[in-house]
């Protein structure tokens, strides 16, 4: 009986922290799914980034 008080008076918590915990899950998953599919998440806007040579090589110019 004493767990299932501690349950009632803590159900909003637990709810919430079990959204946010799919949430993050969720996240993880795109993710890791995105870079199995050789996307980037940096946003590709290399110019004013200090690493742009780094994690996207130049391509050779194709004639």
């Amino acid at each position: 009986m004493i767990f299932f008080d501690w349950l009632i008076a803590n159900i909003g918590t637990i709810v919430v922290g079990v959204v946010v915990l799919a949430v993050v899950a969720l996240v993880i998953v795109l993710m890791a799914r995105d870079k199995k599919q050789g996307k980037s998440s940096c946003g590709n806007s290399c110019a004013s980034c200090p690493m742009a040579g780094k994690c996207h090589p130049a391509k050779p110019d194709q004639e």
